[in-house]
């Protein structure tokens, strides 16, 4: 074939507007512009002649035009992807299939989702933008870690603990303070829960973090619930309600049976409060609108302050709560060595308990 019919019809294979490298310097040039579009209709006759390219057998995916579409104006050849052998294919499949199958949702057992009530810190927060899977999973490794070498036990709002904790200021020296929880927050490391008691007729309250490692041990006096999630209104409460011997003994609570609710109701001592309790939908709290003046219990009768649209915000209720599904998976992921740890307290305790006997005579 000619030079120069060969010049044209790489012309016609090559449109105006795309790029090919030339054979003889690193240049690129492009193809001729619209001067010779009066001769592409009669090259482009030539062109038919010749068979259209066979496409490659290792090409499944691979589409391509037809001859007549390719030396089109504007158009050329085209291919959508790399082909892959059937092994490769197979393979891929088996490995969606098997992601699949991980990513289905776990069914929600209720023996794990009790572990909320009882090991609530173990729950992430809810908040979206204070979530990290990552550094979640860490914390909960060192949560396991630290509940090996000390007893943790399951305690409620409500419950009274002592606490028994090494003194950062006095080396060698430990202290135990007794009292009653009146909030329990925080989730991971940061869980951290608020001791109260009357000492000397004074009020006194320490905050604790429970993953704190000067903690040496800590002992569940008497194990009950009360009503409300916060018992701050015990600080506006006659003392005696706060108030509990330093040398109290534990009480016995037999294994796997229910944490009783304690159902009374506190009085309050008069005005000023610390907040307008009569403003608070407080169950543990005997009716104290009679205590406060005419202006602040038609404040109260009102419920200004109060938010009735809330019930119906599901998105509120979303970025406050954590999916079952999600629950039902981090407990099973530390269910075996929570179980562990019970069984090992468990038999200490029998172990405690027992008294060997000795020979008489």
């Amino acid at each position: 074939m000619p030079r120069r019919r060969l010049a044209r019809l790489g012309r016609d294979l090559f449109p105006r507007g795309f790029t090919r490298p030339c054979r003889r310097s690193n240049h690129r040039h492009h193809s001729p512009g619209p001067r010779d579009a009066g001769r592409r209709g009669q090259n482009l006759a030539e062109a038919e002649t010749f068979p259209p390219p066979r496409p490659s057998a290792s090409l499944s995916s691979t589409r391509i035009t037809s001859f007549h579409q390719a030396n089109a104006p504007g158009h050329y050849i085209t291919r959508d992807g790399r082909g892959m052998s059937t092994s490769t294919a197979e393979k891929v499949e088996d490995k969606i299939s098997e992601k699949e199958e991980n990513e289905k949702p776990i069914d929600p057992s209720p023996a794990l989702l009790n572990y909320r009530f009882a090991y609530p810190e173990f729950l992430p927060d809810p908040n979206p933008l204070h979530r990290n899977k990552l550094r979640e999973k860490l914390e909960r490794k060192d949560m396991l870690a630290r509940r090996s070498n000390i007893e943790i036990p399951e305690f409620y709002v409500g419950s009274i603990l002592a606490v028994t904790h090494s003194d950062p200021h006095a080396p060698g020296k430990t202290n135990r303070f007794l009292g009653i929880c009146i909030q329990r927050l925080g989730c991971g490391l940061r869980a951290n829960f608020i001791l109260r008691n009357v000492i000397d007729h004074l009020g006194v309250e320490v905050h604790f973090d429970l993953y704190d490692p000067t903690i040496q041990k800590i002992d569940v006096i008497r194990l009950e619930k009360r009503l409300d999630e916060e018992l701050f209104y015990l600080r506006d409460a006659p003392p005696e309600y706060s108030t509990f011997p330093l040398d109290m003994e534990a009480e016995y609570h037999p294994d796997g049976a229910e944490v009783p609710v304690n159902e009374m109701k506190v009085p309050l001592k008069p005005t000023p409060w610390l907040q307008r309790w009569e403003r608070m939908n407080m169950k543990g709290i005997i009716d104290c609108l009679p205590q406060v003046n005419e202006k602040r219990r038609r404040k109260a009768a009102l419920k200004i302050h109060q938010k009735p649209w809330e019930k119906y915000d599901l998105m509120k209720m979303y970025r406050e709560t954590i999916p079952m599904e999600e629950q039902s998976e981090i407990f099973a992921e530390v269910h075996s060595k929570l179980h562990e740890l019970e069984l090992h307290r468990h038999k200490m305790k029998r172990s405690r308990n027992f008294v060997r006997p000795k020979k008489s005579g």
